[in-house]
């Protein structure tokens, strides 16, 4: 085995040269893409605008006391939800409290500077492991550790921050195995394993199984006594175990978040065609569905050199080698690939975990180079290797034009000062052979760094082709924020930031409290009640949208509503600088009796089902006809088919002046009230991805007669019952009655809501909240109990003698993770303690002669 006897001023010095390449490539690339922040296009593409940006800004308000909720519940998002398992997903990572050192509206700009500081982290905490796993040049270290940090996997997937913290993970879980291997710092290596599960448990997953991965081939190098090996192995096993139980805390409310949230859609893993594979070992490729292996030219070379390098000892060359090679294998495998993916399809692309094959690409260059430059047969092989892979990668659609003269200018920079390195170590004079060095020095971190920041540029460039984006904070979302803060009467009443929204978390990003929102641990109640009424959602039910209706906006207190122009950075039209405007309402308490509750299961109307809820007939449901382009009845009632996407119809008749829905989850396209002053409302379906809500038209016509013109833009279904004819004047008489009825003053403090009732309540108390698990509610000074639910929200049975209400929530896996936390801490602490009485007793020295025997005293006679 290698015994690194490098200081560690050499390995501070070249990690803090990686952290500087890396950096500068990263933000050269962003440059050169004109991405903001150096230019007009946005890096909010897909769920960095849509989720994590909006959770930082939730984390900044946190941070500063502003936010409506704490660690336990999110008040602004899906009427009320968990927050713990979304901060142990997406906010747990050490880098993401930073957001707080930068203005509010300057969250864009603290995401960016944390995505590039974790790039900068990984590359130094690679390039410290190369030369802890072998000794060799700081500069040959600081490179190749540029080029894990800039890898393929990091320029495609660098929209998703919380995933950069399984970038760091991976070297520093290698360092905790070396660790292992030489019994020491068993402290710091626990404290570094829990670190990394805690700041993202997906990718330090991947990392843990990549790290052990090496240990195994670490182990077997070094070829110890079966013994030896056992217990570095145990040691290792012990110190993941400790490090996972302190994370258990977080873990497990994750964990049992997840089993609660909505399943989103199934995935099959596909893997893809092998020139696909070998086309994103190149530089300036893009592709959402393929794995991403770009490591850099020079490493790419490096590590395709290693098996014909004769200065490496052979059984190196062999393990390292067959380690990549199977790793390889194991992207393509369904079995290896779930396993990779803690055993569930991801929803999105397969080959998550390519960067740990990155790793071990840079681990294998590493070792080619730190036994000295390899000669011309090998760079001759690997160079062979090279072209054989783009000539079969050439066949695919994903090298494109500007693939060609990176790559060229590329393979020109590595071989030059590759073989200038070789060269310089040559004999000659010493002079001579300072100054070739210093030349191949340049060459080779000019041309990694230039190869990586072009890369990073088409990357992004191709990304917004393929993928949804959105607009940084602007003038939008500052209206936005203050239409909501003037609006604002949390716990009185909730504020919607609207149906217009920007993002799909829109509460989180500009304020209120309202039904939108988007996570992974979505709740499954919280979707499918809100679908029950006429929600829609997007990516698959994880999406919840807010619905702009005036009978839901009674069921859940929503007293204000924030009416914005369309998002112009959507639309692409012309922005509106019209402020938003507010529509006000007269709304029962969050907290609301019902005396003769009606448990009666939702059907498949949305109008029948919020009725139920209220507990009041508002709604005239007509039959409806739905007519085709040639005014004949539409089969079915099926709208749009091939190009013939225009002109169907929906008749109905409606009692005159009640408000116009629309119920159509199926349908796609705009619907438009005939003969009305607004505009046409769109409707968003994707079979599997998308539901539409529904939505307002207008006011039905003296008449009564109802016409409702449809503009499909692909196939579709309007189901029966679709219009919805609301009363508003028996919706004013249910809201107040509910309103009499309900609490007299409600308190919310994270996760703890208090209400007083009047005297005499019986029945069922109402919490508007999704009933997610958690809950424990109390009556008066009964006992807490599992709170119950009742269509969806939190019910509490009265019997007419309580006044007060109490209801707490507490995380699933809360109680349970801490328990595990504080025995690995126990754990943890015994074998410290254990460890320093060892090491004291070793190193106490023997006595080098032996005590002088005690004379005998005897007493006189």
């Amino acid at each position: 085995m290698d015994r690194s006897t490098v200081p560690g001023a050499t390995c501070r010095a070249a990690a803090a040269l990686a952290a500087l390449v890396a950096g500068v490539a990263l933000c050269a690339g962003d440059l050169l893409a004109r991405d903001f922040p150096f230019g007009p296009r946005t890096r909010s593409v897909n769920d960095l605008g849509n989720q994590y940006v909006p959770l930082h800004a939730h984390l900044w308000d946190l941070l500063h006391g502003r936010a409506d909720g704490g660690l336990l519940v999110n008040w602004q998002s899906g009427y009320g939800s968990s927050f713990l398992p979304d901060f142990g997903t997406y906010l747990s990572s050490p880098f993401a409290p930073l957001v707080a050192l930068f203005p509010r509206d300057r969250i864009d700009l603290a995401v960016y500077a944390i995505t590039v500081l974790k790039i900068a982290s990984a590359a130094a905490a690679m390039a410290w492991l190369l030369l802890r796993l072998r000794p060799g040049r700081r500069w040959a270290a600081a490179l190749l550790g540029a080029s894990y940090a800039l890898c393929g996997w990091t320029l495609a997937a660098d929209y998703n921050p919380m995933w950069l913290d399984g970038l760091i993970a991976l070297p520093l879980l290698c360092l905790v195995g070396e660790w292992a291997l030489a019994g020491r710092r068993p402290v710091l290596g626990v404290l570094i394993v829990a670190l990394a599960w805690s700041a993202n448990f997906y990718t330090a997953y991947m990392a843990t199984l990549g790290a052990g991965l090496v240990l195994l081939v670490r182990l077997s190098l070094a070829a110890p006594p079966r013994r030896q090996a056992l217990a570095a192995a145990g040691r290792a096993v012990l110190t993941v175990v400790l490090g996972m139980g302190l994370a258990a805390p977080l873990l497990a409310v994750v964990y049992l978040g997840t089993e609660h949230a909505y399943p989103g859609r199934l995935a099959r893993f596909h893997p893809v065609p092998a020139e696909n594979l070998l086309a994103r070992l190149l530089p300036a490729t893009y592709d959402y569905s393929s794995p991403a292996l770009y490591v850099g030219t020079t490493a790419l070379l490096l590590a395709l050199a290693l098996p014909f390098h004769r200065a490496v000892p052979g059984r190196v060359r062999a393990g390292w080698t067959a380690l990549v090679l199977l790793v390889v294998l194991s992207l393509q495998w369904a079995p290896t690939s779930l396993a990779w993916h803690a055993f569930a399809v991801p929803q999105g692309s397969s080959y998550r975990q390519s960067f740990v094959l990155c790793g071990l690409l840079v681990i294998a260059a590493w070792h080619a180079l730190s036994y000295g430059p390899p000669g011309l047969p090998a760079l001759g092989a690997a160079g062979a290797l090279l072209a054989l892979f783009t000539a079969a990668a050439s066949r695919t659609n994903l090298v494109h034009a500007h693939t060609w003269p990176v790559l060229l200018l590329g393979v020109a920079g590595a071989l030059t000062g590759l073989l200038l390195l070789r060269r310089s170590g040559q004999r000659g004079q010493p002079g001579h052979r300072g100054r070739l060095a210093v030349l191949a020095v340049l060459v080779l971190l000019g041309a990694q760094t230039g190869e990586s920041a072009a890369s990073a540029a088409v990357a992004s460039g191709l990304r917004l082709k393929h993928l949804d984006d959105y607009a940084p904070w602007g003038p939008r979302q500052r209206l936005q924020a203050a239409a909501i803060a003037r609006a604002d009467g949390w716990p009185r009443y909730r504020t919607d930031p609207g149906r217009e929204q920007t993002v799909a978390n829109d509460p989180l990003a500009v304020g209120g409290q309202g039904a939108a929102y988007y996570s992974s641990l979505t709740p499954d109640v919280l979707t499918r009640t809100l679908t029950a009424l006429g929600g829609g959602w997007t990516s698959g039910g994880r999406g919840v949208q807010s619905l702009d209706n005036a009978v839901t906006d009674v069921l859940f207190s929503v007293g204000a509503r924030v009416h914005s122009p369309s998002d112009p950075h959507q639309t692409r039209l012309p922005e509106d600088t019209a402020a938003p405007t507010v529509t006000r309402r007269d709304v029962p308490p969050l907290v609301t009796v019902r005396a003769r509750p009606d448990h009666a299961a939702f059907g498949s109307s949305p109008y029948r089902n919020q009725e139920l809820l209220l507990g009041s007939r508002v709604y005239a449901v007509p039959r409806i006809t739905v007519r085709g382009d040639d005014g004949t009845p539409a089969p079915g009632r099926r709208v749009g088919s091939g190009n013939a996407l225009t002109g169907p119809t929906v008749s109905a008749r409606c009692p005159a002046g009640t408000q116009v829905y629309l119920a159509a989850p199926h349908f796609s396209g705009t619907a438009r009230l005939a003969g009305g002053t607004e505009s046409a409302v769109p409707f968003h379906y994707d079979q599997g991805r998308a539901l539409a809500a529904m939505e307002p038209l207008g006011r039905a016509p003296a008449s009564g007669r109802v016409r409702i013109d449809l503009v499909p833009d692909r196939p579709g279904r309007i189901p029966p019952g679709a219009v919805g004819c609301l009363d508003t004047a028996r919706l004013s008489t249910a809201a107040a009655r509910l309103k009499a009825t309900g609490a007299t003053s409600v308190t919310v403090s994270d996760g703890t809501v208090r209400a007083r009732l009047p005297a005499g309540s019986s029945g069922i108390a109402v919490l508007a909240a999704p009933r997610t698990a958690g809950w424990r509610c109390a009556a008066g000074d009964g006992p807490a109990r599992p709170a119950r639910q009742y269509h969806g929200l939190i019910a509490v049975p009265l019997d007419g003698t309580e006044t007060s209400l109490t209801c707490t929530f507490h995380p699933p896996g809360l109680r349970l993770g801490t328990a595990v936390g504080l025995a690995s801490l126990a754990a943890l602490l015994l074998l410290s303690a254990a460890t320093a009485v060892r090491r004291r007793r070793l190193s106490t020295p023997a006595p080098t002669t032996p005590p002088a025997p005690r004379e005998r005293v005897t007493a006189a006679p």
